[in-house]
């Protein structure tokens, strides 16, 4: 062995190098820019198919908008609108839709959180909407306010996650008429990254616009997305007052809105991967234009929900063939049109965080990834088909996605003549792993789990013999020991709060606490 290759000491040897690895990591990852060839599944052929069955479906079949002001709207841009049915001419589809940005920027209240969205620039966003949770115990109950704002402080400390979404989970021991309030509040409060605003009434979207013109002033949000609504259709081809309504609130402010088609496939779409996308895209079409009639410019957002039902049960279920298949696809539509677009993340059906959520989660990530996702939604938590949340597996997604945004940024080039040049000073028969290239590298050449156990069985008997999720729940606490709220000024925290008690004074408090939908 040369000189070059003698090792050198390290100062703590391994146990200091377990201490480097066990100490949590908080600093937020840059927004994802993909560097990783896109699946295309279909030929161009076959994406002029999908494109010419939605027209087909938006001028032939309509779609029901059942809101009164959207009708008179559609009626001013020249559409056909017989009842609630709006029959949509291809030539105007096209016309609206070429008005939505190709890609934006997400302004957190951090500036150095913003993050880029569209084209090959993506984010990791966590999963909202569980009425149940798997506790820091793994305990399934009922949420409150305080576990909201404890997963909120884990998206804040997850490097991976660039947002804190809004509703995790779903603080019972709130009255849900005001429950919006607090969630959104919550939101801002325990982190300074982008989030999501709660979309649930289009008055409740008011508040939570009115919120972000205090927190980041209303003449910034004419110019800046700050925030993220979710409008879900009713498949087939029907979108409501509610969601309409909220749509309007947020494109009317500037700010993004997922226009999102909810696929059961099988149930409310055709039993057919392709037909089911056709349908879709028409469903998403037909809302990304009514954000430009609304307001041209404004960004919008081509989204979905996929799921397939089981045809033994009728359950929807997770990480199947087939929902990687209709990621593949409706990434070609959304590149085809130009225009960003929003899928979901790390679905698992399993009841626990066990072998089954593991595979289902791995293969929605991939798939993901690969389809060239921009808003990657649910990335941390879901379980149980979205009815839990659990603490373990948020931890463990939220690795998962570090690992994937390493992997989606491609291979790395900038030391490859340094790490090249050490292959003749090792020369045949020797190692590395005392070569200055590896020492100076050893960190952060490859990605080192820290919440999977890769030591000998030997080694793990010595520390426990623990399992994932063991692991996964003290490593949530230690980094709810280490949270540090970030710094909100003073004077916006009480405009805020003032805000709130305001509105609460005016909205009924009538819903029984603990009260599910």
């Amino acid at each position: 062995m040369t000189a070059l290759t003698k090792p050198r000491a390290r100062a703590g040897g391994r146990a200091a190098r377990r201490c480097i690895r066990s100490t949590p990591k908080f600093e937020m990852l840059p927004g994802l820019t993909r560097t990783l060839p896109t699946c295309e599944v279909m030929d161009p052929d076959q994406v002029a198919r999908i494109d010419v069955a939605s027209m087909d479906i938006l001028e032939n079949v309509g779609v029901v908008f059942r809101d009164e002001i959207a009708l008179a709207d559609w009626k001013r841009a020249g559409a056909n609108v017989e009842g609630e049915r709006v029959y949509l001419d291809r030539g105007l589809v096209r016309e609206l839709i070429a008005t939505i940005p190709s890609d934006f920027t997400y302004h957190a209240r951090d500036p150095q959180k913003n993050v880029r969205l569209g084209g090959p620039h993506s984010i990791f966003v966590p999963m909202t909407g569980a009425p149940y949770l798997r506790d820091l115990d793994d305990v399934r109950r009922n949420p409150t306010l305080a576990d909201l704002a404890m997963f909120h402080k884990l998206s804040h400390m997850m490097p991976a996650l660039h947002s804190s979404a809004h509703h995790i989970v779903e603080p019972y021991d709130h009255p849900i008429s005001q429950r919006h309030l607090r969630i959104t509040y919550s939101s801002m409060k325990h982190s300074d990254k982008t989030f999501m605003g709660m979309t649930t009434s289009p008055r409740n979207a008011e508040d939570v616009m009115e919120m972000c013109a205090i927190l980041f002033g209303e003449a910034f949000m004419e110019e800046h997305p700050v925030t993220t609504g979710n409008c879900n259709g009713n498949s087939p081809l029907v979108w409501d007052e509610t969601m309409l309504g909220a749509m309007r609130a947020f494109c009317r402010r500037n700010q993004p809105v997922l226009c999102s088609p909810f696929v059961l496939g099988g149930a409310n779409t055709p039993a057919s991967v392709p037909a089911t996308v056709a349908q879709l895209n028409a469903e998403a079409l037909s809302a990304l234009a009514y954000t430009q009639v609304i307001r041209r410019g404004c960004p919008a957002i081509y989204g979905h929900y996929l799921s397939t039902v089981s045809m033994r049960s009728g359950a929807p279920m997770a990480g199947t063939p087939e929902i990687s298949l209709m990621n593949f696809m409706i990434g070609q539509m959304a590149r085809f049109y130009g225009v960003p677009w929003r899928t979901s993340n790390t679905l698992g059906g399993a009841k626990t965080f066990d072998a089954q959520a593991g595979y289902e989660s791995a293969t929605t990530l991939s798939a993901v990834i690969h389809a060239g996702a921009n808003y990657i939604w649910h990335s941390a938590g879901w379980n149980e088909a979205g009815m839990h949340c659990s603490v373990a597996k948020f931890v463990v997604d939220a690795e998962q996605c570090a690992m994937a945004h390493r992997m989606a940024e491609g291979p790395q080039w900038g030391d490859f003549d340094q790490a090249l040049a050490a292959v003749p000073d090792v020369g045949p028969g020797g190692h590395y792993l005392g070569h200055p290239h590896t020492q100076e590298n050893f960190q952060t050449a490859f990605f080192m789990p820290d919440l999977f156990d890769n030591n000998s069985i030997e080694q793990w008997v010595a520390d426990g013999s623990k399992e994932v999720t063991e692991r996964a729940l003290a490593h949530a606490r230690r980094l709810l020991d280490a949270y540090v709220e970030p710094n909100l000024d003073p004077g916006v925290d009480e405009a805020l709060l003032d805000y709130i008690a305001r509105r609460e004074r005016d909205i009924p408090a009538a819903d029984a606490l603990n009260q599910e939908y």
